[in-house]
């Protein structure tokens, strides 16, 4: 009778051995296998959250099958307390260990919501966008100037501890005006110093955490600057007219004040590096303009007569050679166009009415192209 017992419970042991073990195996094979989500989302782990809180929350976004197995899967891969708050971006078919990987990483949120702070050449604006995580591209949902006073709705995306900050560098900006954006920047801390030289602020985007001090962001801006002023210099054409970085990097400047047509700045920087070949005066007004405003804001109007005749560092109707600094921030792009400018024998050209410019080897078409530009202006103004 014992020896049947034993026997019976033996056999019963086995058989639920059996079954854990059958339990074990179909668990880890539904938690490396692909998950249930048929579009990508957002998902965020906010502050504090438990396992138990954050697997509810993705069985109802049909991101995982089993609450459970996730939970096991977790504490069997150490991973159960090392959640990390922030927004994600799961993809379609993630499974659970993937899904969990991606919560416990660590590193920026990779989904959400985020500030874009644009420090322009006419305006500082910012913009609240949200990633819409079946396309992957930021939906703007606020956004307003610096001259306007906040909507109510941005103080809700302000006070969320994931939310992610960035700020672009528009090419051409001043180093004044990138100065004032950083300053006005309420998401910043800190004295921004003194406005940094001119030209040597690189025009570009910076993922920046709130409370960034000021200095260190612009101190970021001019070594990164400096680094591809270094880089391209290096790789620049034979017999240019610079005797150093910084003479290329005050051309850059005058490239990029001259055309936004990214297929003319090498002709823009051909035409300027032949006039200096010869010698001939760069003859541009955007130093000029520079030479009024000093970089602080824009004009706001054409030039005066007596603004083109007066004597200045920066008139360079009336010098010869280059203005004594850049005039702008360029871009990599305009840098390199003045390192290595396309060989023409162009002398001149003038805006053509469609955002581009008519290029002159000579004194007589030039003045055509001019007279057709200033048709097409009159025509503009009676249009208005």
């Amino acid at each position: 009778m014992i020896r049947h017992v034993v026997a019976n419970a033996l056999t019963l042991m086995i058989v639920g051995l059996i079954g854990l073990a059958i339990l074990i195996s179909v668990g880890q094979r539904s938690f490396y296998a692909e998950g249930p989500l048929e579009q990508a989302i957002c998902f965020r782990v906010a502050p504090g959250s438990s396992l138990r809180v954050v697997s509810s929350g993705l069985a109802q976004q049909g991101a995982i099958g089993s609450e459970q197995v996730f939970r096991i899967g977790a504490q069997y891969t150490d991973r159960a307390e090392a959640l990390r708050f922030g927004s994600y971006l799961i993809p379609e078919r993630a499974s659970m260990d993937e899904i969990m990987d991606l919560l416990t990483r660590g590193g920026a949120s990779t989904c959400g919501t985020e500030i874009h702070y644009r420090i322009g050449v006419t305006r500082i604006d910012t913009l609240v966008r949200e990633l819409d995580p079946a396309t992957q591209t930021f939906q703007t949902v606020v956004q307003f100037t610096s001259e306007e006073d906040p909507p109510e709705e941005y103080a809700r995306f302000t006070g969320q501890a994931d939310i992610q900050y960035r700020i672009t560098v528009a090419e051409g900006a001043t180093s004044w005006q990138v100065w004032e954006g950083v300053r006005l920047a309420e998401f910043l801390s800190g004295d921004p110093g003194e406005v940094p030289r001119e030209g040597w602020l690189a025009p570009d985007s910076y993922a920046v955490a709130r409370g960034a001090d000021r200095q260190t962001l612009l101190a970021e801006m001019e070594t990164r600057q400096e680094r591809i002023l270094a880089e391209l210099w290096e790789t620049r054409a034979e017999g240019l007219p610079y005797d150093s970085p910084e003479e290329a990097l005050i051309m850059a400047s005058i490239v990029e004040k001259e055309t936004g047509v990214a297929d003319e700045r090498r002709q823009v920087a051909s035409v300027f590096v032949n006039r200096l070949r010869i010698p001939m005066r760069l003859q541009t007004d955007p130093t000029v303009i520079y030479g009024i405003t000093m970089g602080q804001g824009t004009l706001g109007r054409g030039l005066r007569r007596s603004e083109l005749d007066a004597v200045t560092p920066y008139n360079t109707y009336r010098i010869d050679g280059m203005p004594p600094t850049p005039i702008a921030n360029p871009g990599r792009a305009a840098i390199a166009a003045a390192l290595d400018p396309d060989d023409t024998p162009y002398l001149y050209f003038v805006a053509d009415g469609t955002g581009g410019h008519t290029f002159s080897t000579n004194l007589q078409d030039h003045n055509r192209a001019v007279a057709r530009w200033r048709e097409i202006e009159a025509q503009q103004r009676q249009g208005n």
